[in-house]
């Protein structure tokens, strides 16, 4: 299982870092404007607006790919560290103590020595 963790996640970030370069090679929406008045920049490699249609089909195919692996990758996460028939949370929980007992303090912490006490307020004027 392992090794199909390091598959999906290498995937992963493969697909993250092609959606990366991807959206940052796509020109903004007034890059066009520029292009329909003759300032040459609408030759490129894929054409007018070829490059546009290719660069944002692969961006979406990328970004599939990308959710794909997510969900794959928590799949598998809650597999490994599971074992099967496990049940849920609140199965396997702690009794939580009734409104009215008294808390119990929990182990391994100090107790309050060397604190001083809370002064009352018999003195104060009424």
């Amino acid at each position: 299982m392992g090794w199909l963790m390091n598959l999906v996640l290498t995937l992963q970030v493969l697909s993250a870092i092609g959606i990366i370069v991807l959206v940052l090679l796509q020109q903004g929406k007034g890059a066009d404007m520029g292009a329909a008045f003759g300032s040459g920049s609408a030759g490129s490699l894929f054409g007018s607006s070829g490059s546009a249609n290719f660069l944002s089909r692969t961006t979406a195919v990328l970004a599939t790919v990308f959710f794909l692996a997510t969900l794959a990758l928590s799949y598998l996460a809650t597999q490994s560290r599971q074992p099967a028939g496990s049940g849920s949370v609140m199965q396997n929980a702690s009794e939580v103590p009734s409104p009215g007992s008294t808390p119990v303090a929990p182990t391994g912490v100090p107790a309050a020595s060397g604190v001083p006490a809370v002064p009352t307020d018999s003195g104060a004027k009424k």
